[in-house]
């Protein structure tokens, strides 16, 4: 079997190939740098073969995927730089890569008739409210152009599929790549205090659990819309970082803030990030570890924990 996984040089895509060649599968991995520009060798995805694309170009796209001709795709390429998003001189490039990118995956996968896993998110809901939202309500109401992207996105792979996969996660950390969780290490070793909002709800998402998930799905036809976080609770960003610095053994004071007090941020964040995993174990996939668990083998994995 080959898979085709775009987004190789971010947290996901890195670890979801990685997790590929482990598992003895084909994988081909691709991003917009001419070369691979993710973590240096001594990984298994080094060991990929890489292919550069840019998303925007549908000629390119069609072109190299009917020369690969994978047996699968997994797309977790996307603009993900959440606040830049809202910038008007970047809003055609977003809309490009996050909408047109991903309907011209789609449309090459109805072509070439392989399945196509779509990773989407939290933001693509209303966000507000304190109950966790199911893998298939339709409370749509994205507040920021990253959230409306991602859900135009969801609508051009419903619309040209019926081979597919869209898993939405939230507050995601991995090693190859930014992250809350490096940023926190970071702010924490440099300032005698953080302040931290306490009432945005969710939970963590370890893309090294997660590349095992989504290598499980994708050989599978359990089509659908899932949810994906770790598992533990869910917990507000206060929360996470609490965690963060006992585990790094770092005694910076964290204080909590509400969203308005924090004030920092163009695009509005959703407070109420809490995503149901049901679905998941109702069609015969495992959950993810716990996140307080994920959380120690990452730092560990980066040489933070103490």
């Amino acid at each position: 079997m080959k898979i085709f996984v775009t987004g190789v040089n971010g947290q996901l895509g890195h670890d979801v190939v990685n997790e590929l060649v482990l598992r003895g599968i084909e994988a081909v991995g691709s991003d917009i740098t001419e070369s691979y520009s993710g973590l240096p060798d001594g990984t298994a995805v080094n060991t990929a073969p890489y292919v550069r694309l840019d998303l925007t170009d549908a000629a390119a796209v069609k072109e190299t995927l009917e020369a690969v001709r994978p047996d699968a795709l997994i797309h977790c390429a996307a603009w993900t730089a959440v606040d830049a998003a809202e910038d008007e001189e970047n809003r055609e490039k977003v809309y490009a890569i996050n909408v047109g990118g991903t309907r011209s995956l789609a449309e090459e996968a109805k072509a070439l008739d392989i399945p196509m896993l779509y990773i989407s998110t939290d933001y693509v809901f209303r966000g507000d409210g304190t109950e966790a939202y199911e893998a298939d309500d339709t409370d749509f109401a994205p507040s920021s152009v990253y959230g409306k992207t991602k859900l135009l996105g969801e609508e051009a792979v419903r619309e040209l599929l019926d081979k597919f996969f869209i898993v939405r996660i939230a507050w995601v950390f991995g090693v190859n790549g930014k992250n809350f969780v490096r940023t926190m290490l970071r702010v924490g070793a440099s300032h005698p205090e953080v302040r931290v909002v306490n009432d945005q709800i969710g939970t963590p998402t370890y893309t090294f659990d997660l590349a095992k998930l989504l290598a499980d799905m994708i050989v599978t036809d359990r089509y659908g819309t899932y949810h994906a976080t770790n598992e533990g609770g869910f917990i507000s960003w206060y929360d996470f970082t609490k965690e963060i610095f006992r585990l790094a053994g770092l005694d910076t004071k964290v204080t909590p803030v509400t969203t308005e007090e924090y004030g920092l941020s163009k695009a509005a964040r959703p407070k109420n990030s809490r995503l149901s995993k049901d679905k998941l174990e109702a069609n015969g996939f495992r959950r993810l570890p716990v996140w307080q668990d994920a959380l120690k083998r990452f730092l560990e994995a980066i040489g933070e924990l103490k």
